[in-house]
């Protein structure tokens, strides 16, 4: 699976979990140089509280754009740390 936005690979993996119709990528996939870390966070049942990525590629900016749990409950600990986009983020096969 490829993550892609502005024609520009934000991740690539084979190993992506799938959960709540997003693919969530291992965090050794992506292309750190495109991420920042953002202040925001929410919480989704069930999962706990998500950490948010805005992801930036040369002078385009996409606040927000992706999300982890860096400690989700019981139930989504297969995610942990794995990361899922939104806002116009493609994904591929």
């Amino acid at each position: 699976m490829k993550a892609i936005w502005n024609n520009t690979i934000l991740a690539e993996s084979n190993n992506t979990k799938y959960l709540e119709d997003n693919h969530y990528f291992p965090p050794d996939s992506l292309n750190s140089e495109f991420f920042q870390l953002s202040d925001t966070h929410s919480t989704a049942p069930g999962k706990g509280k998500a950490s948010y990525f805005h992801i930036q590629v040369g002078d385009h900016k996409n606040a927000d754009a992706a999300w982890f749990y860096p400690h989700p409950e019981e139930v989504a600990k297969e995610i942990k740390n794995y990361v899922a986009f939104g806002k116009d983020v493609e994904i591929r096969n």
